[in-house]
């Protein structure tokens, strides 16, 4: 099992398939994960085997960070498209995650006023109130919903703690359409066995429904692009992720997809 841990607090830029060059900001530990989703196809790996040791950034430690990185940027490029907050797990998780968010804002109107600020979440905390108005700051709020079968996320989100989807799709219909919904589509089977395949209809027609009360800006469904900690995972076909597209496109959503 190959599987990548990032820098802290900040890493890249990568090429995103979804965002373009994207400068990593990761709010969480370099050594390890930390996350409330513990996702069999998490490219960071399970939980349990990325424990953090070290202590998570601080606020000071992301900005003074994040400016050195953004000074040798513009001296010498390249030039970004977006600030992603990802990395090692749940940015959100954050204790100074809404002040970082004014941070970053602050820093990116002072050097690169074009960049877009993105934060990928599993929306586990959206309603804490700090959070939720952070995140209504941010150019592209973009929060996961693989799916909104209770059994399919114990088995593939594996969330840590209480999970309810219903009060999930709540908190994003709170933010009003300033939302970006983000979905994995895959196939083939856990290390155990059990069938994982979210591409039928079964799974497919709920979510839809659930995405249009959400109202979002935009969909953006992907699969597996990286080795996943379960081996026995396969991607969506470009076919299957082109139905789901058409059949959000029907219903009224924008969506793309990223294969």
């Amino acid at each position: 099992m190959s599987t990548v841990i990032y820098p802290s607090p900040i890493f890249g830029p990568i090429h995103s398939r979804r965002l373009g060059v994207s400068l990593g900001i990761n709010l969480l530990p370099a050594d390890g994960k930390f996350c409330t989703f513990d996702c069999i196809y998490c490219e960071c790996g399970y939980n349990k085997d990325r424990r953090p040791h070290r202590p998570l950034p601080t606020r000071e430690e992301v900005k003074e960070a994040l400016e050195a990185r953004l000074k040798d940027m513009q001296a010498h490029g390249p030039i970004p498209d977006v600030f992603t907050f990802a990395g090692n797990g749940e940015p959100t998780a954050h204790p100074q995650f809404a002040g970082i968010i004014d941070d970053t804002l602050e820093l990116r109107d002072r050097y690169f006023p074009h960049v877009k600020v993105s934060v990928l979440s599993n929306a586990t905390f959206v309603y804490r109130p700090a959070v939720f108005a952070a995140l209504e700051k941010v150019d592209n709020n973009i929060l996961k919903l693989d799916t909104v079968n209770p059994d399919y996320i114990r088995l593939v989100d594996r969330p840590a703690g209480a999970y309810d989807v219903n009060r999930i799709v709540e908190g994003m219909k709170a933010f009003q359409g300033r939302v970006i919904v983000q979905t994995m589509f895959l196939k083939g089977k856990t290390d155990e066995g059990v069938d994982v395949d979210n591409t039928s209809d079964a799974f497919v027609l709920p979510w839809i429904k659930a995405v249009k009360a959400i109202s979002p800006r935009q969909v953006m469904i992907y699969t597996i692009d990286r080795e996943t900690p379960d081996q026995s995972l396969q991607k969506a076909t470009h076919e299957e992720l082109d139905r789901i597209v058409s059949l959000l496109r029907e219903e009224g959503v924008e969506a793309s997809a990223s294969y």
